[in-house]
């Protein structure tokens, strides 16, 4: 009797830790497939951003007059924002990728300001407010190796190694989010033309 009641508490406990191990192996399916996938979209709009504004499309010099910043400052945000661009999409760098998050946030958050003090309405903070979120949660859901070690001691925490391959794949998507971002320009400056305005911020 005594060895049956012993070996039941056993056989229930064994199955706790792989349900719990299956569990933890989901949630961090999940939670990776939500980082990679919101750090997609503020990469490409970085990139995109950049190219718009190094290159000052319309869109980009009808913002600039709307919210009165001068023309230079285009310039200004599209190499950091290519900086932001490259320190968020390629492995390694924690300390880099936090001045780029921080960066973006800044970035998105003082468009909103700017709109929002101009007086314009959702149309123009809301995609700004929505990039700004995606950073936060970019950040927050970052895999440990895209972390800051715990410690500034670089010798009780080495980095680790990063795979040829993840450098290869880095690369190479930013490469094809440039490219993208180049051969729709003519269909971008169209579109943005026509929001411009609807937005009453110039004259059809």
């Amino acid at each position: 009797m005594q060895t049956h009641m012993t070996t039941k508490p056993r056989h229930v406990t064994g199955e706790k830790p792989a349900t719990v191990a299956r569990s933890d192996r989901n949630s961090g399916r999940i939670r990776s497939i939500a980082f990679w996938a919101i750090t997609f979209v503020i990469v490409f709009e970085l990139a995109a951003g950049s190219v718009w504004n190094l290159l000052t499309i319309e869109w980009v010099e009808i913002q600039l007059h709307h919210l009165g910043y001068p023309h230079f400052f285009a310039y200004i945000l599209g190499a950091w924002q290519a900086a932001a661009a490259v320190a968020i999409g390629v492995p390694r760098f924690p300390v880099v990728k936090e001045w780029a998050y921080a960066g973006a946030f800044f970035l998105w958050s003082g468009a909103v300001l700017s709109h929002w003090l101009a007086g314009d309405g959702p149309a123009a903070w809301g995609p700004p407010l929505m990039l700004a979120v995606c950073a936060i949660a970019s950040w927050v859901l970052r895999p440990a190796d895209r972390r800051l070690p715990p410690t500034r001691l670089a010798r009780d925490h080495p980095a680790p190694q990063t795979r040829a391959r993840s450098w290869a794949v880095a690369i190479g998507l930013l490469v094809v989010l440039y490219a993208i971002s180049f051969l729709t320009l003519p269909a971008v400056e169209h579109t943005m033309h026509e929001f411009a305005v609807e937005l009453g911020w110039i004259a059809e």
